[in-house]
């Protein structure tokens, strides 16, 4: 999946997403909420996302620096409902549930101590 700008500078998707056979689903929800987790935070580097998979469905974990994380939860949550309403959509598309959890990563507390390792 790739993301680019429009000529008034909005978001498109260039590439539906859309299981292969074979592959996993959630490998395309992995790269959809990296990117778009990537676009929000100031510390792109340290985004990381992991499927875990239960009965019902998929939960992916966000992880991001902790002084990134109010900005993908937004102001009254409203970022983070946004990120998973797109998931949701995404989901009936794939007819495979997912949830969305977004957690600060232990091992960076701060944006700085990444970029100084």
């Amino acid at each position: 999946m790739s993301v680019a700008t429009n000529s008034q500078g909005v978001y498109v998707m260039t590439q539906a997403l859309e299981s292969m056979p074979g592959n996993d689903p959630a490998s395309g929800m992995i790269r959809l909420i990296s990117e778009v987790a990537r676009s929000l935070v100031d510390s792109p580097e340290i985004v990381s996302v992991d499927a875990i998979s239960d009965g019902e469905g998929t939960t992916l974990r966000l992880k991001v620096a902790a002084s990134d994380l109010g900005k993908v939860i937004g102001r009254q949550g409203r970022t983070a409902r946004s990120l998973r309403t797109i998931l949701s959509a995404a989901s009936m598309k794939l007819k495979h549930r997912f949830s969305l959890d977004i957690i600060e990563d232990e091992l960076v507390t701060d944006a700085s101590e990444a970029h100084a390792e």
